[in-house]
């Protein structure tokens, strides 16, 4: 479904007033969603599902996934967020979580960006060669 431009010049306006110094506003974002909901207007649901999906991408590029092969010491977290931070601007948000069969090594993903440094990476990479 196509949205029109209106509506996706709606959306976009709610979006921006949902930003607070450049990050979102969680208790905004949910007050114009349910404005938006109860509004009764034409396209009201046309204008929610723009709204969402601008919600959804912001987050996704907003939120960094670090898988390792171990769990990392306090030390090693900080520098990752400080370099997430470098690369993608201060509003990321990461979390760590652990996976054996990395082997070793470590996976960070933000949004569609996947960097993998994994052993297990390395190997498939080698076998794919051969």
């Amino acid at each position: 479904m196509r949205t029109s431009k209106r509506v996706a010049r709606t959306a976009r306006r709610l979006f921006r007033a949902c930003l607070d110094e450049g990050r979102l506003n969680d208790p905004r974002v949910r007050r114009v969603a349910r404005h938006i909901a109860g509004s009764g207007r034409r396209q009201g649901l046309s204008i929610l599902t723009a709204f969402g999906r601008l919600v959804r991408l912001y987050r996704d590029q907003h939120t960094a996934v670090v898988v390792s092969a171990a769990p990392l010491n306090p030390d090693v977290r900080d520098d990752v967020r400080a370099a997430l931070a470098r690369r993608y601007g201060p509003g990321v948000e990461a979390s760590f979580a652990e996976d054996a069969a990395l082997i070793g090594g470590m996976r960070v993903r933000v949004g569609s960006d996947v960097y993998d440094d994994s052993v297990r990476a390395r190997l498939a990479a080698i076998e794919a060669r051969l």
